[in-house]
């Protein structure tokens, strides 16, 4: 997942920023939600900033601009994540724009410990709020992550852009999201007596389990499958290329092709699983 290598020697400006942004479809009032590589690009007058003032031009006032602003942690001491986490002070490991534009005294973080979210703009309080407050969903980064009542839940609702800038979608972070609705409509199929018995068995916080893990390497080719229905615009951006989807369609795609074909896709485990009420 190593980001394109940016050439020095190209420069980009927020407007810049502003103009790409434009030329792949997003418009005055839109919700973009992007993954980046500031280096990518090559030289970025006012660094990390300038990028995010140039997303900020694009939507204008009405619009919102989103990061994953996601937490790592040392091998070993994954028990202490969500202890340690604090939506003030914990840094971003998804790159520098992510964490520079949570840190902003005007952006909205919300409160989960391995898959926040930091926006600024019109919608940052409403996508922000109540990370996980109900509508839970089983999942290896706990019930809260990728819930009904999410920040990616909220951007899905919306269908926001979904912007890929110097990074293939092998980091798109919904792909996870893609897994835990994989997982709860499989549920929802099961017999009533066979389900908390296949809910038992899926992956958790700290806990074993089956889970419908989608290889690094066949998110780019579910790239190109939604490439091939239209779904994706490439542009540039100073020396990066710029995709640029919408995550509900992205969402809603990658889960009927893992389900139409889930030997080609899914690990045996999971099939396995998935069958054990037939």
């Amino acid at each position: 997942m190593q980001p394109e290598k940016g050439d020095p020697n190209v420069s980009v400006t927020a407007a810049d920023v502003t103009r790409a942004l434009a030329e792949a479809g997003v418009r005055l009032g839109d919700t973009v939600l992007f993954h980046s590589s500031l280096s990518s690009m090559g030289t970025v007058s006012g660094g990390a900033e300038a990028v995010i003032d140039g997303f900020l031009a694009a939507v204008g006032p009405t619009g919102t601009v989103a990061v994953p602003t996601l937490c790592n942690w040392p091998p070993g001491e994954e028990a202490q994540v969500f202890p340690r986490w604090d939506p003030a002070r914990s840094p971003s490991y998804v790159g520098r724009i992510s964490d520079t534009l949570w840190r902003r005294p005007e952006a909205r973080r919300s409160d989960h410990a391995t898959h926040s979210v930091a926006a600024i703009g019109a919608r940052a309080d409403e996508l922000t709020a109540r990370h996980g407050d109900r509508g839970h969903r089983p999942g290896p980064f706990g019930e809260r992550a990728f819930a009904a009542d999410s920040p990616w839940q909220r951007l899905v609702d919306g269908n926001a852009a979904y912007a890929f800038i110097g990074v293939t979608m092998q980091v798109a972070t919904a792909v996870h999201l893609v897994e835990t609705m994989l997982v709860q409509r499989r549920l929802r199929r099961a017999p009533a007596d066979r389900r908390e018995a296949m809910a038992a068995a899926v992956a958790g916080w700290m806990k074993p389990g089956v889970w419908p893990w989608v290889r690094i390497d066949d998110r780019d080719l579910l790239e190109g499958e939604l490439a091939e229905r239209g779904l994706v615009r490439y542009g540039r951006l100073g020396s990066a290329t710029l995709r640029l989807t919408h995550i509900g369609d992205l969402v809603r795609t990658w889960i009927e092709i893992l389900e139409s074909d889930p030997v080609r896709w899914l690990p045996e485990g999971y099939r396995a699983w998935a069958a054990s009420d037939t």
